[in-house]
């Protein structure tokens, strides 16, 4: 397996697993990654300064991917962690753990202290990950991602 930067060519893979994704598990398409135009567009939504998306990939097949996004209105020295999202096939065995420690990591040596998430509470192995990883839950939002369909918001302190 490799893990590499997003490339252009892996926007429409990465666009059908997030969707899929999303529609698999009944969540709503507006206020959503899944009606989100960037969600096209990932290559070059991680071109901003201190954003990176990582893609997991196995024989030539993308399998899913984890980025950091610096998003509108979060207090100084936050991130955003977005797009995680991972084929059925490839969930239980590792890689979502694989993807969020590399993630953390390249927050870490970005220069952020924090990282922010949005969730949904169906996402249930999602939202346990987190948890294992030391994020701990938020009463409202942070900034202003556009995801207002999300419910659950989660921090975790970096420095910890």
């Amino acid at each position: 397996m490799i893990i590499r930067h997003i490339q252009q060519e892996d926007n429409l893979v990465l666009a059908r697993i997030i969707r899929h994704s999303i529609e698999a598990l009944e969540l709503p398409s507006e206020g959503t990654a899944h009606g989100d135009p960037t969600t096209d567009h990932l290559f070059e939504l991680f071109q901003t300064p201190n954003s990176l998306y990582w893609v997991a990939e196995e024989n030539d097949i993308v399998l899913g991917g984890c980025g950091l996004y610096p998003s509108k209105g979060l207090p100084k020295r936050y991130c955003e962690l977005v797009r995680f999202f991972i084929t059925e096939k490839a969930r239980g065995n590792g890689l979502g753990k694989v993807l969020m420690q590399k993630t953390i990591d390249t927050a870490l040596e970005l220069g952020y202290d924090s990282m922010y998430l949005e969730s949904f509470p169906t996402m249930e192995s999602a939202v346990h990950l987190y948890k294992k990883f030391g994020f701990e839950s938020l009463k409202s939002p942070l900034g202003d991602t556009g995801h207002h369909a999300c419910n659950v918001w989660m921090q975790k302190n970096l420095n910890r």
